[in-house]
């Protein structure tokens, strides 16, 4: 429970926040809307990135305890503010050529103008996420380090004729076909979308791999050499593509984006507690195939992402294919630790 203690105080707050916000706008009504609206987007958020929490674990495994705090505090903030309010607001901006401030005061005042734009620009988004995403579940498809295959003997010969270029080549197919989906007008910006995707990976990829090799460096201090400055970085954009797609989903239940970002706080702030949970209880460790079950769970995501830029994919149907990945692989690692044991005795 002191895992969530943290996140139950903020949620209250949150909440108190949003009920404030309701009560000002429309009264008793209003405020009782905004809390229920902000509870459900809560608990929206949980189901759709539980999948996002078990790879951040699997990144966070080997990271002192002060890089974890700094991703529960800094990274909490970037995540909230950064990802689910300045990085939509960005979008709107450049899609109208209005400051971030008169963006700010349509998402307020005018909100459906406000999520006109923003839906307007799905495409982008989706092309963009959809090349990350895909390159985190083909990277760790094609490892050939990995000590247990979840789908046996197939999964272990993609790993050893899987390469990181072969990934990458064929994310740029993804993202070529995801271009063939949208009309010719759109189709510059979405082949540029998935391009900067790529190169957002690669990049974050680069910088990861350069801090480990100058972990020893006696001239870069301990903390940084450990390689997670590049982790943060990595998990904080894995974030923002898991984000998006809720950030869009949010206004089918609302068009108020105060109570989106803070519905959507909340469930950002129990999934990184429940990261640091999964972490530091090693239930990795314990349920072998969660990380893959998860991973699978990011291909299916990327791969809807790619197709929602032209065909309107249900939230609930992203969330339980989600969903059934990780139980799936939770009744693998029983049955596999059965069998172990089985062996053992």
């Amino acid at each position: 429970m002191k895992y969530f203690r943290l996140s139950f105080v903020v949620s209250v707050v949150l909440l108190a926040a949003a009920g404030w916000w309701g009560y000002s706008r429309g009264g008793l009504p209003g405020m009782l809307t905004a809390l229920w609206v902000a509870a459900v987007l809560g608990v929206l958020e949980v189901s759709l990135s539980f999948d996002n929490a078990v790879v951040n674990a699997s990144v966070l495994t080997h990271w002192n305890a002060f890089w974890r705090k700094l991703f529960l505090t800094a990274g909490i903030l970037v995540a909230v503010f950064g990802m689910r309010l300045l990085f939509p607001l960005a979008i709107v901006a450049l899609a109208t050529g209005l400051g971030l401030l008169d963006v700010w005061h349509m998402a307020v005042n005018t909100p459906d103008l406000y999520a006109r734009h923003l839906i307007e620009r799905h495409a982008e988004v989706a092309a963009f996420g959809g090349a990350f995403l895909l390159l985190v579940f083909l990277n760790f498809l094609f490892d050939e380090e990995k000590e247990l295959h979840w789908l046996g003997w197939l999964e272990q010969k993609i790993g050893q004729y899987g390469t990181e270029s072969l990934a990458v080549l064929l994310t740029l197919v993804a993202v070529f076909v995801c271009m063939g989906l949208v009309p010719k007008a759109n189709q510059l910006s979405v082949l540029i979308s998935g391009i900067v995707g790529v190169g957002v990976y690669i990049a974050v990829n680069w910088l990861s791999g350069l801090l480990e090799e100058e972990e020893h460096d006696p001239s870069i201090g301990a903390i940084v050499a450990r390689g997670s400055v590049g982790g943060f970085v990595y998990l904080e954009v894995l974030d923002a593509s898991f984000s998006f797609d809720g950030v869009i989903g949010a206004f089918a239940i609302t068009n108020d984006v105060v109570i989106i970002m803070l519905g959507l706080a909340i469930g950002a702030m129990f999934v990184r507690s429940l990261t640091v949970y999964l972490v530091d209880k090693g239930t990795l460790q314990e349920f072998v195939f969660l990380e893959h079950g998860a991973h699978y769970a990011i291909g299916i995501l990327a791969l809807i992402m790619f197709a929602s830029v032209e065909y309107e994919i249900p939230e609930w149907f992203t969330g339980l294919s989600g969903v059934a990945f990780i139980l799936v692989s939770l009744w693998s690692s029983l049955r596999y630790r059965r069998r172990q044991d089985s062996l053992g005795a």
